[in-house]
């Protein structure tokens, strides 16, 4: 009785979710394959702006970063330009970014942003999550824990509305986790068969006894 009772928390022990982890794929605006923030000007090397290239052409204390929020040491301004002074056509401006999941059972990012005007929108994998509002003078939170997620690629996009001429910019400061599906290890699995197989040998004993 004993050994089934142990064989079964074995196995309920490896059906269990592993711990959350860190989406490692998904950066913040503006910075490094490490999270640190980046220096100088060029094109970002995570973000992209759809139909061009996302540039970190901001310079903390230099216009538009003044009225915009300041860079932080782990996120930066995105633009449409080089030149982050740059006046723009009115309407919306999409920034993406992508990342990839293997098999999960749950996954959420959350973090902050800045925007030059305001979000109409955020969408990940072509769903709206509702998120939309903010401004370029302060930081709003977001967070999202859905069903959007995918296995494989995920595409995060935000819509820039420019609304009153003049720059265009995006600040997103976030990280995200998941909980990994629980796949066993062929060392696992080896012991699964084998806990499955005392079990059953259990149960023959117990019915000749019985007989």
């Amino acid at each position: 009785m004993m050994r089934i009772l142990f064989v079964s928390a074995a196995l309920v022990a490896l059906a269990a979710p592993a711990n959350a982890a860190v989406i490692t794929s998904l950066y913040s605006t503006g910075v490094t394959a490490g999270g640190v923030a980046t220096t100088g000007n060029g094109a970002d090397l995570h973000w992209t702006l759809v139909g061009g290239t996302a540039y970190t052409g901001g310079v903390n204390g230099n216009f538009p970063i003044g009225p915009w929020v300041t860079d932080t040491a782990t996120a930066r301004w995105i633009t449409p330009t080089g030149n982050a002074g740059d006046e723009l056509p009115n309407g919306n401006y999409t920034f993406e970014t992508t990342f990839t999941l293997g098999a999960f059972t749950s996954a959420s990012f959350s973090g902050i942003f800045a925007a030059d005007d305001s979000i109409t929108d955020v969408r990940l994998n072509g769903v709206s999550l509702g998120i939309t509002g903010g401004g370029y003078p302060f930081y709003t939170n977001f967070s999202y824990s859905g069903a959007a997620f995918q296995t494989g690629l995920n595409t995060l996009s935000f819509d820039v509305l420019n609304s009153g001429g003049g720059p265009v910019g995006l600040q997103v400061d976030l990280s995200g986790s998941y909980i990994s599906a629980a796949i066993p290890e062929p060392a696992s699995w080896g012991l699964m068969i084998s806990g499955l197989g005392l079990v059953g040998l259990a149960g023959r004993r117990r019915a000749a006894l019985a007989a």
